[in-house]
């Protein structure tokens, strides 16, 4: 795709959402089910996949660890998001590597220490880009893949995340 392709697929939804700001409220949804031992299985709409415990919690190993799913989430977030931006601004990406990987102190999610959070301490981040754009127009790129990058906007902006039990 090209970006006069990707402006024309984008232009009547962009007019669209300045005429109606509400029809641009889409709700995404998950969905899993508890599977054997300590397993949730996920649909991620074009397979299914089984989570399981990390190894530093008593898992195999064999299974999802969520906190790698919320990592592989960023990466595929920001390499799109790049890719797309890279398209809109006519900047040739010959290759991309995109490279998340984050901290954590498993003392917290196993209850070991109530000092210590449950989750991720710090998130990292990279990209290694080969392209024949100078190094202003990179930079450009990175800026607003960051800006445009749902994952990582979620992740670094606090959000009011509600929890309800059906019965």
């Amino acid at each position: 795709m090209n970006s006069e392709e990707l402006r024309s697929q984008q232009a009547p939804l962009k007019s669209r959402y300045l005429e109606n700001p509400a029809a641009a409220l889409v709700t995404l949804h998950a969905e899993g089910n508890l599977g054997e031992g300590i397993s949730c299985s996920v649909e991620t709409g074009k397979t299914l996949v089984e989570a399981g415990l990390h190894p530093a919690t008593g898992g195999t190993g064999l299974q999802a660890c969520s906190g790698d799913m919320l990592l592989q989430a960023l990466v595929a977030c920001a390499g799109v998001t790049l890719s797309a931006v890279a398209t809109a601004l006519n900047i040739d990406v010959e290759n991309a590597g995109i490279r998340a990987e984050g901290d954590l102190d498993f003392r917290g999610t196993l209850g070991v220490s109530k000092e210590v959070p449950a989750g991720f301490r710090d998130i990292r981040l990279y990209f290694n880009i080969s392209s024949t754009a100078q190094p202003e127009q990179i930079a450009k790129l990175i800026e607003l893949t960051e800006r445009y990058c749902v994952v990582l906007q979620t992740l670094r902006s606090p959000l009011d995340v509600k929890t309800t039990v059906d019965f």
